[in-house]
């Protein structure tokens, strides 16, 4: 078998008891979920990409790492064994692959596959899928959906057009977009952007450009860690190593609700201590002031975190630089800033954020009426008001995305066993509290978050409506709660369909 996972479809079934939206991170967990709790159900996976992976397939720009620890990064089930716990993209996609590999669920994955809608159909109580696959559409129905499809676009990511580039004479790349025969290699680079991909990009560029600009608007939070836990690697070598894997995976948890709660509590506090540390590491004469204080409080938007102060150091070696201004317009060797101040560039990375796309831009149709997503309540962060067996795999957005993720999939698991052994075939999310009220879906100030929030359902203004960002508060309404809830409407099918192998 090809180390990509890259290989013929499978003959498709005309029907799943669950049909997995995606081959990333998220849908391998929900497949292995799936074979480890429900072994009598039957699934399928279709990924629109022709390999297994999502985002860690799709991102090749330089230094491409995780932004969080592998520990809680890495699935429940499986330790994560490597010694860096700040883990590069290669060794994230192993990890994804060997995960895939190991319990069979290439075999069931339908590649080069797009999701484009998905029909419910009450009295027979199943979904018809349509698909397009190398130009031309398919159908297969399915008792349940799972979405793990992610939350952007991957065709392509937000990128603004400046103006002039036009006559700009180097390269104009988004991160998204990366080829190899990309050579930055004794370039003046300019990164535009200042979130996780932009800290990632530029101290690993700056080993061999000319140098790198990191230019911003504004400043982001940048907090270092080391990229290898040394207690993680010890605590290894003297317990087994899954247990020693839920001991560290815990420790980090809390760890994190802890900084997340501080941050909210007092915001000023953390502040002060993050740009202290950036002060401490670049030295009393370097401007944090102007470049590493946000004009928002911690956690309004994701943390960056860079492995060991990788970024610190480039900044302090000269390597790199950081410009907080804003493009006036491209010119034919670089860009000149409002400032007056002007950036000589070769080439020019736009790494100015992802393009939000719910559901994989699937369309939703229950019973011959599309439904309008946004409109819709999102309950306990994972299913729909109004729309019957659908449970969208999204993780958090202030810790670990696979926290989020393997509590839902073991959810889902427990709610089709719970359905099964009670006769039920339908599980729709009902709000019948008329004092709930509408909320964003996400309480994120970034502008990736801005622009598109609107595509998004709501959630609401309490349980189970709202959205926690806790994991464990979500692990209480998720693994302890009761399952026949009262914003839950099971029903049974009243038309038998016969099955054809």
């Amino acid at each position: 078998m090809p180390d990509t996972l890259t290989h013929p479809s499978p003959a498709a079934p005309q029907h799943v008891d669950v049909l997995i939206v995606g081959a990333g991170l998220s849908g391998v967990g929900a497949a292995w979920w799936l074979k480890e709790k429900c072994p009598a159900k039957t699934f399928a996976l279709v990924e629109q990409r022709e390999t297994i992976g999502g985002t860690w397939d799709l991102f090749r720009y330089p230094g491409i790492r995780s932004d969080s620890d592998m520990y809680t990064l890495g699935y429940a089930f499986r330790p994560w064994t490597e010694a860096k716990a700040i883990a590069d993209g290669p060794s994230i996609l192993k990890y994804v692959r060997d995960t895939a590999r190991e319990a069979g669920i290439e075999k069931h994955t339908r590649f080069k596959h797009k999701v484009i809608s998905a029909n419910w159909d009450s009295p027979t109580a199943r979904w018809t899928v349509t698909a397009e696959t190398e130009g031309r559409r398919v159908t297969m129905t399915a008792g349940f959906l799972m979405m793990c499809s992610g939350y952007y676009r991957y065709e392509a990511g937000y990128a603004p057009t400046f103006p002039g580039q036009e006559a700009f004479q180097g390269r104009i790349v988004h991160p998204q977009k990366w080829t190899a025969d990309i050579d930055h290699s004794g370039k003046n680079v300019v990164v535009i952007g200042s979130g996780a991909t932009a800290v990632t990009l530029v101290p690993e560029m700056a080993k061999t450009a000319k140098h790198v600009n990191m230019l911003q608007r504004s400043p982001t939070y940048i907090v270092s860690r080391p990229a290898e836990d040394k207690f993680a690697n010890w605590l290894r070598k003297w317990m087994p190593s899954k247990m020693a894997y839920g001991l560290i995976r815990w420790r980090n948890v809390l760890m994190t609700m802890y900084i997340y709660k501080q941050s909210r509590k007092s915001p000023q506090k953390v502040a002060d201590f993050i740009t202290a540390q950036a002060q401490k590491a670049l030295g009393p004469d370097y401007d944090v002031k102007t470049h590493l204080t946000p004009r928002y409080n911690p956690w309004d938007q994701r943390m960056c975190l860079i492995p060991d102060g990788d970024m610190f150091a480039s900044l302090k070696a000269g390597t790199s630089s950081i410009a907080t201004d804003e493009i006036d317009h491209f010119t034919a060797t670089g860009l000149k800033l409002k400032s007056g101040a002007e950036l000589p560039a070769d080439l020019v990375v736009t790494a100015t954020g992802l393009d939000l796309l719910f559901l994989g831009g699937m369309k939703v149709n229950v019973d011959g009426r599309e439904v309008d997503m946004p409109k819709q309540l999102t309950y306990k962060g994972m299913m729909y008001s109004g729309v019957p067996n659908l449970i969208s795999v999204f993780g958090y957005t202030n810790a670990s995305w696979t926290l989020k993720c393997d509590l839902t999939c073991e959810y889902t698991c427990n709610l089709l066993n719970w359905m099964g052994d009670n006769g039920y075939d339908a599980v729709t999310p009902t709000n019948t509290d008329p004092t709930i009220t509408e909320t964003p879906w996400l309480d994120f100030s970034s502008g990736y978050v801005q622009r598109t929030i609107d595509r998004f359902p709501k959630q609401g203004s309490k349980a189970p409506w709202k959205l926690h960002q806790n994991y464990a508060k979500d692990m209480l309404s998720m693994r302890f709660a009761k399952l026949d809830d009262d914003a839950l409407k099971f029903t049974r099918a009243t038309v038998a369909v016969k099955e054809h192998a």
